[in-house]
């Protein structure tokens, strides 16, 4: 009978022991993509504002020579970070692209000038900025038209602003269920071990000396949690990377590695703070309150 209590009692351990684990995988992989996303939030911004582009529309009698030239003059414009040229041809096959292939036949001259695509350096990607150097660049005689759209930025900085708080809420709610579990868990362990813990008392054991293994085994079940959730956030990365490998390129090691980092010690503190205030409380109760458990 004892030994069918005992194995009952390490089913359940074994069980509280994986859903303990999968749920700390969880809050860490959240714990990582928040930590991605706040130490390159500054590069993912500045790639997407760098990626903006400004289009000078040059006159319908201006030459492509002439354009080239004018382009040449804006390498030494403040805030101007690169430069496309976009030919006649280019800008007609651009065109046939999104409006078909006989778009032209409704004109009697093809309406596409000569064009000039700017990429600012990231500084000048805001609206006031953005107004000077459309006031620079329309200077030109040369000039009849400068476009931009600064409304992906915008949108940008909102979305990345409301995925910040949704990964805030769901790390909170899987922060408490990782909780509740680790208490469950270092509950059913105090239960299977009660004898031990009561003899360990009378002898004068000090709650120190009864609370290391316990803390001991927690601190290994975070970085085991942390280890799997580190396998998930890069599985996640290699996957995202094959849509936006653009975006991948402001991803530097040393920013990896900070979120490892950050991941393995959230785990060990998560494990070990829960069951620090878990055992530190039942190592206080006396014999009936211990077996009661």
């Amino acid at each position: 009978m004892q030994n069918l209590s005992n194995r009952l009692v390490r089913r359940r351990l074994f069980g509280a022991w994986v859903s303990t684990v999968i749920s700390i995988s969880l809050v860490l992989l959240l714990v990582g993509v928040a930590s991605i996303l706040l130490l390159n939030a500054r590069s993912v911004s500045d790639y997407f504002k760098e990626n903006l582009q400004v289009s000078v529309l040059m006159k319908q009698d201006v030459t492509e020579e002439q354009a080239l030239a004018y382009q040449s003059s804006l390498a030494g414009m403040p805030g101007v970070k690169a430069t496309t040229f976009i030919s006649r041809e280019q800008g007609i096959e651009e065109m046939a692209q999104m409006l078909g292939r006989d778009f032209l036949d409704v004109f009697s001259t093809a309406p596409v000038p000569v064009s000039i695509d700017v990429n600012l350096e990231a500084a000048y990607v805001s609206p006031d900025s953005l107004d000077v150097v459309k006031k620079a660049l329309s200077a030109s005689p040369l000039v009849d038209e400068v476009v931009y759209q600064t409304s992906l930025v915008e949108a940008l900085n909102a979305n990345l602003q409301k995925i910040g708080l949704v990964l805030g809420v769901l790390i909170l709610l899987l922060l408490f269920i990782s909780f509740v579990l680790i208490g469950n868990m270092v509950r059913l362990n105090v239960f299977s071990r009660r004898f031990t813990i009561h003899t360990m008392q009378l002898v004068g054991a000090t709650r120190g000396f009864i609370r290391a293994p316990f803390i001991g085994q927690s601190a290994l079940q975070g970085l085991f949690a942390a280890l799997v959730a580190i396998l998930m956030l890069v599985a996640g990365l290699f996957i995202l990377r094959k849509e936006f490998v653009q975006l991948f390129e402001i991803f530097r090691l040393d920013t990896l590695l900070a979120t490892m980092g950050i991941v393995i010690v959230s785990g060990v503190l998560i494990c070990v703070v829960s069951t620090w205030i878990v055992v530190g409380r039942l190592v206080r109760f006396d014999r009936d309150q211990l077996y009661a458990i």
